[in-house]
């Protein structure tokens, strides 16, 4: 007796097609991409046998009553997981666990919890059940087909516990990318059967080899530009050699680079023609730059897309202007980078340090499915010296991991180099870094700009009224300080003894679009040589392009110190600018901020006020000495992950944590609008988005005194406006001015 047809998808309401989704039919195409997605990481047969059996489910006649519009509740990711531990229960857990979480994401062995996916081992038992009563209809080709050899590096423990549990670690790892190449799978051939049209949108972007070609001719373009006194500058011939370096290294073997260059030694592009040649020389796929802060990434991104063509450069943050990308690319290829955002098929992605490594560490599908298109890629990590410490083991183990295993290769671009490498006492560390360029410390010598002035080693903290009047007497300066509530005390102090429109103010009190217009109208006096103060907290330092003659910067780590002083002096304009270093008279923020500026209070101690910050040897001493103060895994996420507790580890990897700071919409540009049309038409992605552009962060007991005040209008769940009634507590000069109460809890993330 012939079977039925069994389905996978149905026409929807309103549909012009009639035909139906051949259950049989996405199985076979699910398999096929998720193997060749899976081939990059060596895993292509595992990804064929994950897509062949994750939506078996829908073979109970329960679903496809659904499918036909019977108001029924169906359970159809288990059955596959029950499949795969049927067919071998000791290595068949990846795909069991892929399957289980390919709609609700990966579950926990056996832990639950508020808001998390149910256990497996609780889905398991029903799943059985389920499984023996399709077993019947299951094409032979699923039921007979047969789990293949796991790869060599998750089959071998080095010896001990410790070997032990980094398999465990790295089997979790491979797991999260199997997931990714079965979710993308499942995902576009379920796109291309409701969607056919999005398909002919994606993936059209040109070669790596064409975009090498075309970063070459712009950056000859620019050097040919220069007149030749400019190129004959000490920065220009520091800026050519790190250039030519990055070329020569190009062809290296894959593995772990170190870009160490000095602030305003132009990493930016010298790092992504060493990634565009690398992935030329080795086959690899595309290049991903990992930016810490989005106050930068929007910089970045800019000068990538006017050397490479704005068509290959996608951002993916959470500050992205759409507007702007609309505006730049036109509707269609605007269209098209949100889809490569998706899952990161574009040939050059900008992305944030949260996005990268909470991707890394997610559980959820949509954030998962990204990952397989970081398998062979070139990885900058841009300022990589902020990698949170708390953090470290794990982000420092799962970048091992992309190397030794997922065909990437590694760039740690920073001016101030962390200590990742293996050493004693950091055993898991990076191993085989090598130098791109090998001399970085001449390199030193040749982009030195500025002098330091350091405090007394007994001085006390400054007077903020003192501080105010020595800054009042520089025409152009820039003043760094610990707290958004310091940036505006000082800053309206100065404005006092100043004109007033000569002084600007920079905090994430006020909304990345304000904030991007100040600083436009910077850089605009700085290069007319109008008068201009600028008083921040520290978003200003990492890889803001600012040049000012003077800098000065409240007492931190060496870290923050030295890409303060890459805002002095940066294109060598003059002899020397200064960098005064002065005791502020608050603190830092409790946590990595103030750990690290006692660190360097150590090293002046010891060293005395010939310290130079930039040294290679004392920056390595700095970073020992600060993460010998912080737990390198205080959310447990290296234990978690070797219980294979996949959604507890998510909720537990937040490089900015779940309820320290609270979003508020501001009044300011076209937030009313874009707030007004959310209100009549709801809360769509792109408007969503947009609003990103003028929301400011605030610490909880902030939000609540606003909320209890009236002042926050719900414009839907959790997404909060601050009324019209309420409009003046947002300042043209300083942002949300009661945003700065005092926090409660961590507060080393907040500027």
């Amino acid at each position: 007796m012939a079977h039925p047809e069994f389905y996978a998808h149905a026409p929807e309401a309103g549909s012009t097609r009639t035909d139906w989704h051949v259950l049989r039919t996405h199985l076979e195409t699910v398999a096929s991409l998720a193997r060749r997605f899976a081939d990059a990481f060596g895993a292509g047969e595992w990804g064929y046998i994950a897509g062949l059996w994750h939506d078996i489910g829908k073979y109970q006649q329960r679903f496809q009553d659904r499918l036909r519009g019977q108001a029924v509740s169906v359970e159809h990711s288990g059955p596959a997981a029950a499949l795969a531990m049927a067919a071998d229960a000791r290595k068949s857990r990846p795909i069991a666990f892929a399957a289980a979480g390919h709609h609700g994401g990966l579950p926990n062995p056996r832990m639950s919890g508020p808001g998390l996916p149910s256990p497996l081992a609780e889905r398991l038992e029903k799943a059985a059940r389920l499984l023996a009563e399709i077993w019947e209809d299951l094409p032979p080709a699923v039921r007979d087909a047969s789990l293949p050899a796991l790869p060599t590096h998750l089959t071998k423990a080095s010896p001990g516990a410790a070997g032990s549990k980094r398999l465990t670690r790295s089997i979790e790892f491979w797991t999260r990318f199997l997931f990714s190449a079965l979710v993308d799978a499942d995902w576009l051939d379920t796109e291309s059967y409701f969607r056919p049209d999005i398909g002919a949108r994606r993936s059209a972007f040109e070669s790596i080899e064409l975009l090498r070609k075309r970063l070459d001719g712009y950056i000859d373009h620019i050097v040919a530009g220069l007149d030749a006194s400019v190129r004959a500058s000490g920065v220009n011939q520091a800026r050519a050699h790190v250039l030519d370096a990055c070329r020569k290294a190009a062809a290296a073997a894959p593995g772990v680079f170190s870009l160490t260059v000095p602030t305003g030694g132009g990493k930016t592009l010298s790092a992504m023609s060493f990634a565009l040649r690398h992935a030329v020389f080795h086959g690899l796929r595309r290049v991903i730059v990992v930016i810490p802060y989005t106050s930068i990434i929007e910089q970045n991104a800019h000068e990538y897309r006017k050397a490479l063509g704005a068509a290959n450069v996608v951002e993916h943050h959470s500050n992205l202007d759409v507007a702007r990308v609309k505006q730049a690319l036109g509707e269609e290829m605007a269209g098209r980078h949100e889809l490569a955002t998706e899952n990161w098929d574009a040939p050059v992605i900008v992305t944030t340090s949260v996005q990268f490594f909470e991707s890394l560490f997610a559980n959820g599908p949509s954030r998962c499915r990204k990952l397989h298109n970081i398998a062979r890629s070139v990885i900058i990590l841009d300022e990589v010296q902020t990698v949170p410490p708390h953090f470290l083991l794990s982000i420092v183990e799962a970048l091992e991991e992309l190397t030794n295993h997922y065909g990437c290769s590694l760039v740690l671009s920073t001016a101030t180099p962390p200590s990742l490498k293996e050493r004693q006492r950091f055993e898991n560390g990076l191993r085989n870094v090598r130098d791109i360029v090998p001399e970085s410390e001449a390199l030193d010598t040749k982009l030195a700009r500025v002098r330091y002035h350091w405090p007394e080693q007994d001085a006390p903290p400054v007077a903020w009224e003192s501080l105010a009047s020595e800054l009042a007497r520089h025409e152009q300066v820039l003043c760094i300080v610990h707290r958004r509530a310091d940036a505006r005390l000082l800053a309206e102090m100065l404005a006092q003894l100043q004109d007033e429109e000569s002084v600007h103010h920079l905090s994430a009190l006020m909304c990345p679009e304000h904030r991007t217009l100040v600083l436009e109208g910077v850089k605009g006096a700085l290069i007319s040589g109008r008068p201009c103060r600028v008083v921040s907290t520290q978003l200003v330092e990492a890889g803001v392009d600012v040049d000012f003659p003077v800098v000065y910067r409240a007492m931190a780590g060496l870290d923050s110190i030295v890409q303060a002083a890459g805002r002095c002096n940066r294109e060598g304009r003059h002899d020397r600018g200064d960098v005064f270093l002065f005791r502020a008279p608050t603190r830092p923020p409790a946590g990595t901020l103030r750990k690290a500026m006692e660190s360097a209070e150590t090293l002046l101690h010891e060293v005395g006020n010939g310290l130079q910050p930039d040294c290679p040897t004392l920056i390595d001493r700095f970073f020992r000495m600060l993460y010998s103060k912080e737990t390198l895994d205080a959310r447990q996420i290296q234990t978690h992950r070797q219980e294979l507790n996949f959604a507890t580890v998510d909720r537990n990897f937040r490089l900015i944590e779940d309820g320290f700071s609270r979003p508020v919409i501001v009044p300011y540009g076209e937030a009313p609008a874009l707030v007004a049309d959310v209100q009549r038409d709801g809360p769509s992605r792109e408007a969503r988005r947009r609003l990103q552009r003028y929301v400011v962060s605030i610490y909880p007991n902030a939000f609540d005194k606003l909320q209890s005040a009236g002042a926050l209008e719900e414009v839907v769940e959790g997404l909060f406006f601050l009324s019209s009634a309420y409009a003046d507590l947002y300042s043209e000069r300083f942002g949300l001015t009661p945003g700065d109460d005092t926090p409660v809890g961590r507060t080393d993330l907040i500027v």
